[in-house]
């Protein structure tokens, strides 16, 4: 099949259509919907009756959009009227809810007069906390949105003419910048009128162009004053130039934006162009000129951006408009001013200058993604633009006047980090903790690229102090490659007087069959026993390593040099999931093969002091395939002796019970009904399993199969603060581990 019958298959799948609704309350007991409905919700209406701003407080007005059409300029279809356009805005909501998590109501209005629509949806302000207009044909759309902005109290964002203008915005911003010129000196030819390109170059003189810079084509030819035949509104950017058409227009121009149709721009009216030249070609399907055209017309710098996926420098509009919103809801704005376009266009302008995640990069085909002229602004599916983007908007509200709530952005963030799911929230607690008082740690793998970025991302963030571990040159090489502005801290083995690390490794393994040769080999060559060395001698408080290692081959040098604490006998891994309400510590998944009752128990108590560190109060399960006794051999005698020596050790201050299975610890009706007698008065969320082979399958599949995201392995009951990554972790797995490794050299 082709695209379109795969879309029409897509669209036709039980049920049918793109979204729904679900409750977000419990509704599974009487009272539950007496809460709900009647008779309990007469108490907040009655609130709202006395108080309108408790709709905030009581329903879900601050954080649903109304995506609103007539469909009478639907993408490229044309008027194709309001039932025809329901795909289109329900897609609109996906998009809200994929970025922003904003719940939208898609409400397609079967009117043309202008006049009715204003009343229409000025009407139904009591049920949004904002309005998205859609796809409503210029010039129309200009009186409709200017209307609604003034008659009502809640944003209204006429996606069409403002979307293409802040994320083009700022795609000028950074594209001025890598060709070196100022946007005042910019000459800039606009082809279409229509409300899109109007209002993007409102958008840039906003931004700093100047207006008699601006010369603006239409179907007829260049906008000049004389013309007789144009409204008000390209009127407007009427500009008395000695150019008739847009190939005269074109030349010497330094910018050219497109918001017309395909194939209206050849090589040579790009090769007529001043130096290095800047062209946005954003006619969809197909732009004014191709890519690889415009790119081959000249020889000196072209920066491209195109409406296309497949091509660099998308504009996009989901780039914008579910930020912009989200920060816009979130201090119950007013409107949406100029000043925060403006600060939603700087947001994206700044991101795209910063290193890339490696999610990104792997979802769009592992191209490089490096500021430059291919690369001017963020990619959709970056989900870093919510926390940049909403938090300059709720900002920019707030300074401007138009916010009615105030917040601290810092705590913003965290909100923000919980919308993405609980791993970010629970990862925000940690890297918190560590930046309040960061430590050094040691990257074994200090060459590796990812490593290099992470460690960039460490210093920048202010998570850790890294030291990359590794030849100095390369490093510095791969550094200045991937443009990172910064100057690692690097411990070179091979270049430096580490005699005394040598002598050290010789001393603490000369009893176990290591001479002093292989002592002084191993600390030249092999950066793990370099890294556990320089730990164990103080002279940095963590280690990672394990990126492009075996885990047990990772592992084996920080036991060897660092080996366990004093209070622990051994050393465990340990992955934390996450799912949308729960969080679940699951141990041991790396380590201990055949755990006796004593190891059993020693983890437990290791799972247990992390989890706090994450802020989460343990309730520890010993797990197994029967329930309390239920059934009797030695496979369960362990976990069941485990957790007799938990209850007899003073030192444990937590819940714990066992053996139980794994239903039993995690189903509260379970727990209080049939097993009304176990210590535990919640499920837990301490996991520990009976031997390696169940944890490491236990857990895989709970990220599998239930959703959950992990984060880990985090290695617990070593002497020093260790991590051991899995081979092929991304940056943010590195970052994230690192965080831990600070936190744990806190409470050292």
């Amino acid at each position: 099949m082709g695209l379109d019958d795969d879309a029409r298959e897509y669209h036709r799948e039980e049920p049918p259509g793109k979204i729904e609704i679900s409750t977000t309350k419990s509704t599974n007991t009487q009272r539950d919907l007496s809460l709900a409905y009647s008779p309990g919700v007469a108490a907040p209406c009655r609130d709202i009756a006395d108080d309108a701003d408790r709709a905030y407080e009581y329903t879900a007005k601050g954080n649903l959009v109304g995506v609103v059409s007539n469909g009478s300029a639907v993408l490229g279809l044309g008027d194709i009227g309001a039932q025809a356009s329901k795909p289109v805005m329900e897609g609109k909501g996906v998009l809200f809810k994929r970025f922003a998590d904003i719940d939208v109501f898609d409400v397609e209005l079967d009117l043309e007069d202008p006049e009715s629509i204003v009343e229409t949806v000025s009407a139904m302000e009591p049920t949004f906390g904002g309005i998205n207009l859609e796809d409503i044909k210029a010039p129309e759309c200009f009186e409709i949105e200017s209307r609604l902005r003034e008659e009502m109290s809640i944003p209204v964002f006429h996606d069409d003419q403002h979307g293409t203008a802040i994320i083009s915005g700022a795609a000028l911003l950074n594209a001025a910048d890598i060709v070196d010129k100022d946007l005042e000196d910019l000459n800039i030819v606009f082809s279409g009128a229509g409300a899109s390109a109007i209002a993007t170059a409102r958008f840039y003189v906003s931004l700093g162009a100047r207006k008699e810079n601006i010369v603006m084509c239409d179907s007829d030819g260049v906008i000049t004053p004389d013309r007789e035949d144009i409204n008000e509104f390209k009127a407007e950017f009427a500009n008395d130039v000695p150019a008739d058409t847009l190939t005269e227009a074109m030349e010497g121009a330094d910018v050219f934006v497109g918001l017309s149709i395909g194939g209206l721009v050849d090589q040579e009216m790009v090769a007529s162009m001043a130096d290095d030249p800047i062209i946005f070609a954003m006619a969809n399907p197909d732009p004014e000129i191709g890519y690889e055209e415009a790119k081959a017309a000249r020889d000196d710098t072209v920066i491209m951006a195109t409406g296309r996926s497949d091509y660099p420098n998308q504009v996009n509009n989901v780039l914008g408009f579910p930020f912009i919103f989200r920060g816009a809801l979130d201090v119950r704005a007013t409107e949406i001013n100029e000043e925060m376009k403006r600060a939603a266009a700087k947001a994206l302008a700044d991101l795209a200058r910063k290193d890339v995640p490696d999610a990104v990069v792997k979802a769009y085909g592992d191209q490089p993604l490096q500021y430059g002229p291919e690369y001017v602004i963020p990619k959709p599916l970056d989900p870093r633009v919510l926390f940049e983007v909403a938090p300059a908007v709720a900002q920019a509200a707030m300074d401007s006047g138009s916010a009615r709530s105030e917040l601290d952005t810092d705590e913003y963030e965290e909100r923000l980090e919980a919308r993405l799911g609980k791993s970010r929230e629970m990862m925000r607690v940690v890297l918190n903790k560590a930046k309040s008082d960061p430590k050094r740690v040691a990257l074994a793998e200090g060459t590796d690229e990812k490593m290099i970025r992470a460690a960039y991302q460490l210093q920048e963030q202010g998570i850790a102090y890294p030291v990359l571990v590794g030849n100095r040159e390369k490093i510095n090489q791969t550094a200045e490659r991937l443009g990172l502005d910064f100057d690692p801290e690097v411990a070179d083995p091979r270049n430096g007087d580490w005699d005394h690390y040598a002598d050290r490794l010789y001393e603490l393994r000369r009893r176990k069959g290591m001479t002093k040769n292989e002592a002084h080999e191993l600390i030249r060559r092999d950066t793990n026993y370099f890294a556990s060395v320089m730990v164990e001698e103080n002279d940095a408080d963590a280690m990672l390593t394990g990126l492009t290692h075996h885990y047990p081959s990772a592992l084996r040098p920080p036991l060897q040099v660092i080996g366990t604490a004093p209070d622990a006998d051994y050393a465990a891994g340990v992955y934390m999931l996450t799912f949308k309400n729960r969080v679940i510590f699951c141990a041991d998944a790396t380590v201990n093969l055949a755990p006796d009752s004593d190891v059993l128990a020693e983890i437990t108590k290791h799972t247990a002091e992390l989890a706090r560190r994450f802020n989460i109060e343990p309730r520890a399960a010993m797990l197994s395939y029967s329930n309390f006794g239920s059934v009797k051999n030695e496979g369960t005698r362990k976990p069941r002796d485990a957790v007799k020596l938990l209850h007899d050790d003073p030192e444990v201050d937590f819940d714990v019970d066992g053996e139980m299975q794994a239903d039993t610890a995690v189903v509260d009706d379970i727990l209080e009904g049939t097993y009304e007698f176990s210590d535990l008065d919640d499920p837990a969320n301490v996991l520990v399993f009976p031997n390696l082979e169940a944890g490491n399958i236990g857990y895989k599949l709970l990220q599998r199969l239930g959703g959950a995201e992990a984060i880990g392995p985090m290695l617990v009951g070593m002497d020093k603060p260790v991590h051991v990554l899995q081979r092929g972790d991304e940056v943010k797995d590195i970052v994230n581990l690192a965080g831990v490794a600070v936190v744990d050299a806190q409470n050292e």
